[in-house]
């Protein structure tokens, strides 16, 4: 994974997950850039709920500078939204060429440690999906295979158990933007929680066809 991240293309679409917003002489978001540059005065979109801003200003380090690239944690004053319109795990993106906005996907899981009294992972399995700023309830709605981990066959299977690989499709309630692993490594890595402890470590390979 660290390759990905010094690997950050400047020339990509712009990304930047939101960690925090507040009001301070207008709208303050706080991220940090995983793609892309940014410059103000540029124009873009807040995802998923297709709010158009425009970057009034942007800090780094309490400076205030005219452009930023990516791998920078950043301050934007942003005008065209209210910081109760933004919530953190949205996605400060470029407008032609938005994030990825879904509420299903297909990934590729290493089961880590199950909790004792939840002991196989299946159909219908609840945990908390934290992927880059998004924390959310998810559930599993499909066990698609288990994954040989020497060999990488595919098997189907009707659950996994602690130490497995699997690929699966997971679902949440609500959009939430991120990309494959493939795509944007920062934003198509997550992990699985449940009880406050990691269950799964896994990567998004498979987004819908018709997603924003």
């Amino acid at each position: 994974p660290l390759v990905h991240d010094v690997d950050r293309n400047p020339l990509a679409p712009m990304r930047l997950p939101i960690v925090d917003k507040w009001r301070d002489m207008g709208t303050i978001i706080m991220g940090k850039i995983e793609s892309g540059f940014l410059r103000v005065g540029d124009v873009m979109q807040i995802m998923p709920n297709k709010l158009k801003v425009k970057v009034d200003a942007i800090y780094r380090d309490e400076k205030e500078v005219q452009a930023t690239r990516s791998g920078e944690n950043l301050r934007l004053r942003v005008t065209g939204a209210d910081e109760t319109d933004i919530m953190p795990g949205f996605v400060l993106s470029s407008i032609k060429n938005p994030v990825s906005s879904v509420t299903q996907f297909e990934a590729q899981l290493m089961i880590v440690e199950l909790l004792e009294h939840v002991s196989i992972f299946t159909v219908g399995y609840k945990s908390i999906l934290h992927i880059h700023t998004v924390v959310e309830e998810c559930e599993v709605t499909k066990l698609i295979a288990s994954v040989d981990t020497k060999t990488k066959e595919h098997k189907k299977v009707k659950f996994v158990k602690t130490g497995d690989m699997c690929i699966c499709r997971i679902k949440v309630d609500k959009a939430i933007c991120i990309e494959t692993f493939q795509e944007l490594a920062a934003l198509g890595r997550f992990t699985l929680r449940d009880e406050g402890k990691t269950i799964a470590i896994g990567k998004v390979i498979k987004l819908p066809k018709n997603h924003n």
